[in-house]
């Protein structure tokens, strides 16, 4: 069985046992979660009603992102700024998808 679920303004196709990287949630490394924001569900070709469904994960880890440089220049102002910037993110490791 798959579902599609919402979290931090992106959406994810998950399954029993995938793992997934997500935006930063709250909690702790084994602590468990649930997504209630459940967009589609099926098995096969065959959709499943969404109504009351939730999906079961648990935090493997929190971890930061590789680092985006973030540069600015303007020409002949004799202007330039570098920043860099590392993303948190969370690992969830799905454990069910059920009611």
């Amino acid at each position: 069985m798959f579902a599609v679920v919402r979290t931090g303004g992106k959406q994810y196709r998950v399954a029993a046992g995938d793992k997934i990287v997500v935006e930063k949630l709250a909690g702790e490394a084994g602590e468990m979660v649930t997504l209630g924001d459940v967009l589609l569900a099926g098995e096969g070709a065959e959709l499943k009603p969404v109504a009351g469904l939730t999906v079961s994960a648990e935090i493997i880890a929190q971890a930061k992102g590789e680092k985006v440089i973030v540069f600015k220049k303007r020409r002949r102002h004799n202007y330039r700024r570098r920043n860099g910037h590392r993303q948190q993110h969370t690992i969830l490791k799905i454990t069910a998808i059920g009611a």
